[in-house]
């Protein structure tokens, strides 16, 4: 009987490392291997994309500074961090249980049987001191091991979490900074059309009480005035937004000497991502993480359910001292210990582990339905950011040549109407026309910034470098 000891201890011990989660295996990232290409796409580099932080990106000190603040300021990051410390800390709790616990207790005690007190030598005193491990559950199928996994596959996935909501952060920050920049020049050109209309509503009004110009030159030329002082007040409001939502991103106060004053700061600023690299980048996505390990989560919940349907094995012991006095407590014959196991399995649950296990793996499903959709989503966020990168350049270019088209015929058509070749009206149309070319090009240089903006976000390529995270 002896001789089998051994045996046995070694059969327990390779049942505790016994585990009845399916393996996790990610399926092959259902895109193509290459991005889009065609007069869209412009394939510009087949080099390999470097992972960047948001410095190597946005590249102006003040956005950086505003971005250093917003790291260490925002609400929303500050929320992601503290669900992350909670995740880390569950995950600690799960990986305790597979460890037995071990307490001591201490007691001491008088009974006086007699009613002649202690000192007529009726009573009789207790004394003990124990220590032992209680309940401590051998984990042969796996049961502890897996859900301890599941909550560290948990924990990963709420950084990957946190790790979203920072790039968020930052490409937001960007783009309200660009928005900002481009508003001020809509107020700019907004400005420019109302003094130039004020000043022909002057003219107009001379000429009118001149008896040159007819009454309707003059109503036309203070539509025209109404409607560019109508834009100064909206893109007054637009500026103050602008601030307001850069002052809730960054969490506090915001210098507006960190703010730009035009888009002809801002476009240098945010550099060109390459595009034409292996689809394979999009694996590196926080959200592409964050769902590989809620699937590696779910596959370990699986285990979890299985185990259920085995019997639950739980070892106790104790050991201690005990001892009718004081002075005798640790003497060799108050030395006591006791052991003992106890095992528990349910015979009819009407189908209830069962339909747990159906649950896991149903969970499972989804989760990797959701894995496959997030690589989906990203790559087609990409491929919509390459296809306007491909072609803005090229409407950038036609908008100033537009803009550039608009205000020569607009200074030919005053030059006309004022040697009395053309009518007022087609000054006035030339004018609104320019006014119009002069606001596409602001919203097309616009999106050419919001392109990288979005390809930045899209690749979640940013490393964290240069910030400091909890």
């Amino acid at each position: 009987m002896i001789a089998l000891r051994p045996l046995l201890l070694a059969g327990t011990l390779a049942l505790a490392g016994c585990s009845l989660a399916p393996k996790t295996v990610l399926p092959a990232p259902p895109v193509p291997q290459s991005w889009p290409v065609g007069d869209a796409y412009l394939l510009q580099s087949e080099a390999a994309l470097p992972i960047l932080s948001y410095r190597s990106v946005f590249t102006d000190p003040r956005l950086q500074a505003l971005a250093d603040q917003a790291l260490a300021n925002n609400r929303d990051l500050r929320v992601a961090y503290a669900n992350v410390a909670a995740a880390r800390a569950q995950a600690r709790v799960s990986r305790a249980g597979q460890f037995p616990e071990i307490g001591i207790s201490a007691g001491a005690g008088y009974a006086d049987s007699g009613g002649t007190g202690a000192g007529n030598g009726g009573g009789s005193g207790d004394f003990s001191l124990r220590g032992g491990i209680t309940a401590f559950e051998l984990d042969l199928f796996g049961r502890l091991a897996n859900a301890a996994e599941s909550d560290r596959n948990s924990a990963l996935a709420t950084e990957a979490a946190s790790r979203t909501v920072r790039l968020a952060l930052i490409a937001d920050l960007a783009g309200a900074w660009a928005t900002y920049g481009a508003d001020r020049d809509l107020l700019k050109i907004a400005q420019d059309t109302a003094a130039n209309a004020r000043e022909n509503v002057r003219l107009t009004k001379a000429r009118l009480d001149g008896g040159v110009a007819p009454r309707t030159d003059l109503r036309q030329a203070e539509q025209i005035l109404a409607t560019a002082e109508d834009a100064i007040a909206a893109q007054t409001s637009a500026i103050a937004q602008d601030e307001n939502l850069i002052r809730l991103l960054v969490g506090g106060d915001v210098d507006r000497a960190l703010l730009p004053a035009g888009l002809a700061e801002v476009t240098p600023a945010i550099v060109a991502l390459p595009a034409g690299v292996s689809s394979q980048v999009l694996l590196r996505r926080p959200d592409v993480i964050e769902a590989e390990y809620r699937l590696r989560a779910a596959n370990a919940d699986i285990g979890v359910a299985r185990a259920r349907l085995f019997p639950t094995i739980s070892l106790t012991g104790l050991l201690g001292f005990a001892s009718d006095a004081l002075g005798s407590l640790f003497d060799s014959g108050s030395f006591g210990w006791s052991a003992g196991g106890d095992a528990a399995a349910t015979i009819f649950d009407a189908g209830g582990r069962r339909a747990g296990v159906a649950v896991t793996e149903a969970q499972r499903d989804a989760a990797l339905a959701g894995y496959e959709g997030a690589i989906q989503t990203a790559f087609r966020d990409v491929a919509d950011a390459l296809a306007v990168q491909g072609t803005i350049s090229e409407r950038v270019r036609a908008a100033a040549a537009n803009t550039e088209a608009a205000a020569d015929t607009a200074r030919l058509t005053d030059a006309r109407y004022k040697g009395g070749v053309d009518s007022f009206l087609a000054s006035l149309d030339a004018q609104r026309s320019l006014y119009t070319a002069r606001r596409s090009e602001i919203t097309t240089q616009l999106l050419l910034v919001n392109t990288r903006i979005a390809l930045f976000r899209a690749l979640g390529g940013d490393s964290g470098a240069g910030s400091s995270t909890p």
